[in-house]
């Protein structure tokens, strides 16, 4: 069954600026050429809940686990970390279009 990779986090005060050009520059393209398919980008601008969602798939869970373990994904999520807060992943099966 395919998996669903749902990522969540705030955006750090001041960082602004320099969050969007890793995202852009850095961040999407290589989480894409480390197997993530992209389904859902999301972005909160009322309320307590967090400030991005991005959703991906992948084609099981235990090939999603491995993904989040390799050294890659770990260099990867200590940059973004520099940046963000709050900094939430899950992996489930996947059930449709849009989960949290």
């Amino acid at each position: 069954m395919r998996a669903k990779v749902i990522l969540t986090w705030n955006i750090k005060p001041g960082k602004e600026q320099f969050y969007y050009g890793f995202m852009v520059g850095d961040y999407l393209p290589k989480v894409n050429s480390l197997g993530l398919e992209l389904t859902d980008a999301w972005v909160t601008v009322y309320g307590d809940e967090p400030q991005i969602l991005v959703g991906a798939v992948m084609p099981s869970v235990e090939t999603a686990k491995t993904l989040i373990s390799s050294p890659e994904w770990q260099a990867l999520n200590d940059q973004l970390l520099e940046l963000v807060d709050h900094y939430v992943c899950k992996i489930a099966p996947q059930k449709g279009a849009f989960q949290f």
